[in-house]
């Protein structure tokens, strides 16, 4: 059996192999939970406002102040970041077996001939200590599709972080910004890669132990009467 896998399915692995494994090979998924529509429409009105200094072959004041970024421009290939940038496609590669791992990238920078991954986030309050560390796999996962597409990467990535600050007395809405350097671990994407696709095509596995236990699992396992 081929597989589809993308950052959030990988993620779900983490989290429950079994749940993992009831999606990919039962097809019967976790009930979607209701997501925000903010970090949404905040995600287009960013993508069209770094568009807007690509095009003029600039960086937006968000990085422009930022020392790390001598020498960096904006990914200038407009066709082929908003196919890199849509779900369904993003970048893609495709192992010996025909398993396909996915993955939308927000934007890519450029510093002589390698890219690097720059990735948005909106939150409601200032950084924790391990806020950053929490989006380490997607970023690494990012990096180890772009090298497996031919591409050579940096060996660091950045996330950067926009929180509602306070409102204009016109109403508007005033974010504050913090960019994170995050240093990159392909071989850990690559294992994570190698890890879901040999519970895939193994037995289902065990249930979690009672303290962890995940509900899904307890709801399919009593559908199914094992």
């Amino acid at each position: 059996m081929q597989y589809k896998l993308s950052p959030s399915s990988l993620s779900l692995m983490l989290e429950c192999p079994r749940c993992f494994w009831i999606h990919h090979n039962r097809q019967k998924k976790r009930p979607e939970t209701i997501f925000p529509s903010l970090p949404s429409g905040m995600d287009s009105v960013l993508k069209a406002h770094f568009d807007k200094f690509m095009e003029k072959g600039k960086l937006p004041p968000e990085l422009n102040k930022n020392k790390d970024f001598k020498d960096i421009k904006l990914f200038d290939n407009k066709e082929l970041m908003k196919v890199w940038r849509t779900n369904l496609k993003g970048i893609r590669w495709k192992d010996e077996e025909g398993n396909i791992l996915r993955g939308a990238v927000d934007n890519i920078l450029v510093k002589g001939k390698k890219l690097i991954v720059l990735d948005y986030k909106t939150r409601g309050f200032p950084l924790k200590e391990d806020t950053a560390e929490k989006y380490q796999k997607q970023l690494d996962i990012y990096n180890f599709l772009l090298r497996k597409n031919g591409y050579e990467t940096e060996d660091y990535g950045f996330l950067l972080f926009y929180h509602p600050s306070h409102v204009l007395e016109t109403g508007e809405v005033v974010f504050n910004t913090d960019l994170v350097k995050m240093k990159i671990n392909v071989e850990d994407a690559e294992k994570m890669w190698k890890k879901a696709l040999k519970i895939l095509n193994g037995p289902c596995p065990k249930e979690t132990p009672a303290e962890d236990e995940c509900e899904w699992c307890r709801l399919i396992e009593s559908e199914d009467g094992e």
